[in-house]
C-alpha cells in the first residue's frame, strides 16, 4: 500500500467514523459526517442538511448524564465498490447495536442494512447518501428516545 491511503481504505474509515463518533455521543461529529449526504429512513423518509441530520439524532439517541449513549455500534460485512470513474463509490454493511445500561444487560437491540453512496471532492471521499433499513428489532427503548420496552 502506497503512503496516502486508498480509495476503499478512505471509505471503509467513513463507515467506521459513523460508529466511533455515535458510540462516543459525538451527534455534531456525526452530522458532520453527513453534511453532504441525504439520510434515507426504511420508511423512504428522507431527510437533507448537516442540521436537519444534528437536530433528528438529537431528538433521537438518548445521550445519558456522562455523555454518552452506552451504545456500541459493530460495523460488518463491509463491502465497498470504487466506480471506474474513481469519483464515486458505494458501500454496503450491517450495524450491529449493542447497549448495556444500569436498568438492560448487555444485549444488541438492533441490526441494520447501511446502504451508502460517496463521491470524492478535492480528493476527498465523503457520503452522499446513506439508505438504512432496520433487518432486526431488540429493546430500543434505552438508546431512541420515544420507544417503549418490549412487552
Amino acid at each position: 500500500m502506497t503512503e496516502a491511503m486508498s480509495d476503499h481504505e478512505a471509505i471503509r474509515s467513513l463507515v467506521h467514523a459513523y460508529a466511533e463518533r455515535i458510540d462516543s455521543g459525538d451527534i455534531a461529529g456525526v452530522a458532520d459526517l453527513f453534511e453532504h449526504a441525504t439520510l434515507v429512513a426504511g420508511d423512504g423518509s428522507r431527510f437533507v442538511g448537516r442540521d436537519v441530520l444534528e437536530d433528528l439524532w438529537r431528538r433521537s439517541v438518548r445521550i445519558y448524564p456522562d455523555g454518552l449513549p452506552h451504545v456500541c455500534h459493530l460495523i460488518s460485512n463491509l463491502d465497498v465498490h470504487v466506480g471506474d470513474d474513481g469519483e464515486t463509490a458505494t458501500a454496503r454493511s450491517y450495524v450491529t447495536v449493542m447497549q448495556a445500561t444500569d436498568g438492560l444487560a448487555l444485549q444488541p437491540v438492533a441490526v441494520s442494512l447501511h446502504r451508502d453512496r460517496f463521491e470524492k471532492v478535492g480528493g476527498a471521499w465523503r457520503f452522499t447518501e446513506r439508505a438504512d433499513r432496520q433487518v432486526l428489532v431488540g429493546d430500543l427503548s434505552h438508546h431512541v428516545h420515544g420507544v417503549e420496552s418490549p412487552a
